[in-house]
């Protein structure tokens, strides 16, 4: 008899608990309503309103009708794989080498990894602008060795767009890696290497896949990010290179046709989380976004 009392006392701990916690996490919960739930729910609300102010799916009927629409999409995918194939390319080894470096050492050179973030992105992707003009400084570095007679096309296309946005987005990749690298214990590669393997074999069969959930989580970071890019292809670019949030700030400010600017965005939100329900089906976010602990 006396144990049904003490169960619901239990109950009835458990629920005062909840409802503190809820409490406590009440604010919270308001800011991410506020900030985030409404804001969006008045993005979708905005995409289905036609031109009239009634329900319509016309925005997303324009955008399966108009290949420039394809083509804006394209262009955005296009240059976040090759944004975030080129920071892989640079990042890994850079990341490697500070890796092996002792600590006090690292945390120096990690100072330059980090030192673009004390500078505003406007101001970095000006200062590309200049050097990479036509009368820039690498055009005129580049004729008075001799490397070439002719100043290169270098900005206002693809390439400017790649240059600007890589050296924004590079630190974004190298960091999880060097954190990933860094909790791998070293004793496995001694272990590798006291059973024949060669610093090569070490490095691909072991080094190299305990490393993967931060060179995975960093990449992931680098594309989602370079998904929602404006300020860097609208410079570099010239208008050539026309992403999603181009588009997006177009609709608004050139024709202020508010619900094809929210159907972008809910298309590119869309697109976003399900890149991320993918990620997550490969390998778990939680270890990946933990850089490998």
């Amino acid at each position: 008899m006396s144990e049904r009392p003490n169960e619901a006392g239990l109950r009835r701990d458990a629920l005062l608990e909840r409802l503190a916690l809820f409490g406590l996490g009440s604010p919270a919960l308001l800011l991410v309503l506020v900030a985030m739930v409404l804001p969006v729910g008045w993005l979708f609300w905005l995409s289905f309103l036609g031109d009239d102010g009634t329900f319509s799916l016309e925005h997303y009927q324009r955008m399966l009708a108009e290949p420039s629409y394809r083509r804006t999409f394209a262009t955005t995918f296009q240059v976040s794989f090759l944004t975030t194939a080129i920071c892989i390319l640079l990042g890994y080894p850079l990341a490697y080498v500070l890796a092996q470096l002792p600590q006090r050492i690292a945390n120096l050179c990690m100072i330059g990894v980090l030192l673009p973030f004390w500078t505003s992105l406007l101001v970095r992707t000006y200062a590309w602008l200049v050097l990479l003009q036509r009368q820039g400084l690498i055009n005129q570095w580049g004729i008075e060795l001799g490397l070439w007679s002719e100043p290169l096309t270098l900005v206002h296309n693809l390439n400017g767009t790649l240059i600007g946005m890589v050296h924004i987005m590079l630190p974004f990749l190298i960091l999880p890696v060097y954190a990933s690298m860094r909790a791998i214990d070293r004793d496995f590669i001694k272990a590798a290497a006291n059973l024949g393997a060669g610093p090569v074999a070490a490095f691909w069969k072991v080094f190299l896949p305990l490393s993967l959930p931060g060179l995975f989580g960093g990449a992931l970071i680098v594309f989602i990010l370079c998904l929602g890019f404006y300020v860097t292809p609208a410079v570099l670019g010239g208008g050539r290179v026309i992403m999603v949030s181009n588009r997006i700030a177009t609709d608004i400010e050139l024709f202020f046709n508010w619900g094809a600017a929210s159907a972008l965005g809910v298309v590119l939100l869309a697109l976003t989380l399900l890149l991320l329900w993918g990620a997550s089906r490969i390998v778990r976010l939680d270890r990946v976004l933990g850089a490998g602990h």
